[in-house]
């Protein structure tokens, strides 16, 4: 029995199935988990003592690479002056100016601890700016594991085909409205219905909880002018776009003004962070500047600052369209691979991210389509590039991502692998 299934015996026993997060259990895989010893670059090291070619980087925020020397510097000198002050502190100030001056439409923002504090409180500020109940959201579309955003969730909740609002009032849950991604014509048929109590849309601009789903033409751009014509606000999730589809996030590559925006721990450089900001006229109804309450201890600690605003001024300098020129050609390679395989996939890209899907479907458009994916294949594959050093996401519903720590032998010992999968 290896270290990992023998910890992994051993948390079963006081962690709920083993693990603090559902998909790291790796049941869709039926995998054993990996228990991480270290992470340095675009690798990982396993408590087995193996190494690994990461892509799945945290779910995403690692873009500089695990344990970049200067994001680990500036929150270890941040750490000895100490961890958290339940005070404000000036590092604050740092990492929101920060965020205002990347993103576009971000005039103001408040520090939370996570994603899905981000959208909690987004949801909730839209709710009260807008003196409305209902929300939508997409099908597939994951937003944290807040009450409202359970219903038809993708990631996690996909990936083990567990209902998703057990311990879920209906009448919470009766206030989301779902429709299909990249559906305009549902989403102006709720309006009809339902206008006049909508406070807002929910989406992530580029799915990544259902694999990656990329927006039509018009999509995003419909959804912000459905949203204007009926007075509900538009918010971006762009906990996984955020900095790493660009600097400047979706909207700034998409060029859509969303009222709200909802982000990760990207800007924490991997560290317990999340935000969301906005217009300021709607940021102000947030308490004590307003009416809005949402308040958290740790929000806006030292720490995740000084790492965030590390993190975002080498960023502000990084080569983003070299980053996505190396992942357009290692996704080239691999289609031309699993074509000389007789293989049929659909492997959506944008930026440093992607996903394969094992089907026979011409595109990869929604939840639906993204579901006719071979779970199976990807299980098979999965295993095949863990047993060969590269680590993958154990779900097919997740994405792949590229750091800039990831050189280019990582990607052709990765390609070398993809060749010699049976599949």
């Amino acid at each position: 029995m290896s270290l990992s299934e023998t910890l992994f015996q051993e948390a079963q026993k006081y962690i709920p199935g083993g693990v603090n997060s559902p998909v790291r259990a790796c049941k869709s895989v039926d995998a054993t988990p990996l228990f991480i010893k270290k992470a340095e670059g675009s690798r990982i090291t396993s408590v087995e003592g193996a190494s690994y070619i990461d892509y799945v980087l945290s779910w995403g925020p690692m873009i500089l690479g695990h344990a970049h020397p200067d994001v680990t510097e500036v929150a270890v000198a941040a750490a000895k002056k100490g961890a958290s002050y339940g005070a404000p502190c000036e590092a604050e100030i740092d990492l929101a100016r920060a965020v205002c001056h990347a993103l576009p439409t971000v005039e103001m923002v408040r520090m939370v601890n996570s994603g899905t504090e981000a959208t909690m409180s987004a949801l909730r500020l839209a709710r009260g700016y807008t003196g409305r109940n209902k929300v939508l959201k997409f099908i597939g579309g994951y937003h944290g594991h807040g009450d409202p955003f359970l219903a038809s969730a993708g990631s996690g909740v996909a990936t083990l085909a567990i209902p998703g609002t057990p311990g879920v009032p209906a009448d919470v849950v009766a206030h989301t409205l779902l429709a299909q991604y990249n559906d305009l014509e549902q989403v102006k048929a709720h309006f009809e219905r339902h206008g006049d109590d909508i406070a807002c849309i929910i989406v992530e601009p580029v799915a990544g909880n259902m694999g990656l789903v990329l927006p039509k033409p018009g999509f995003l751009e419909g959804l912000r002018e459905i949203t204007r014509q009926y007075g509900a606000l538009l918010i971006f999730d762009e906990v996984i776009t955020g900095f790493r589809v660009d600097f400047g996030g979706a909207q700034k590559r998409f060029g859509i003004q969303p009222d709200l925006t909802c982000l990760g721990k990207i800007i924490g450089g991997g560290f317990p962070v999340g935000a969301y900001g906005g217009r300021r006229d709607i940021m102000q109804r947030v308490a004590p500047c307003g009416d809005v309450y949402q308040a958290g201890t740790l929000s806006g600690n030292p720490v995740a600052m000084a790492a965030g605003t590390c993190t975002l001024e080498l960023l502000s300098r990084a080569d983003y369209a070299g980053l996505e020129q190396r992942t357009q050609a290692l996704v080239a390679e691999l289609k031309s691979i699993f074509a000389e395989k007789s293989v049929p996939v659909v492997i959506n890209q944008i930026a440093s991210i992607f996903t394969i899907f094992f089907t026979q479907t011409p595109e990869i458009v929604d939840f639906p389509t993204a579901s006719t994916a071979d779970s199976a294949r990807y299980t098979r594959f999965y295993a095949h590039m863990r047993e060969k050093g590269v680590y993958l996401a154990p779900s097919g519903y997740e994405c792949a991502f590229l750091s800039f720590a990831h050189s280019d032998r990582d990607i052709n010992i990765t390609l070398e692998a993809v060749r010699s999968a049976q599949l």
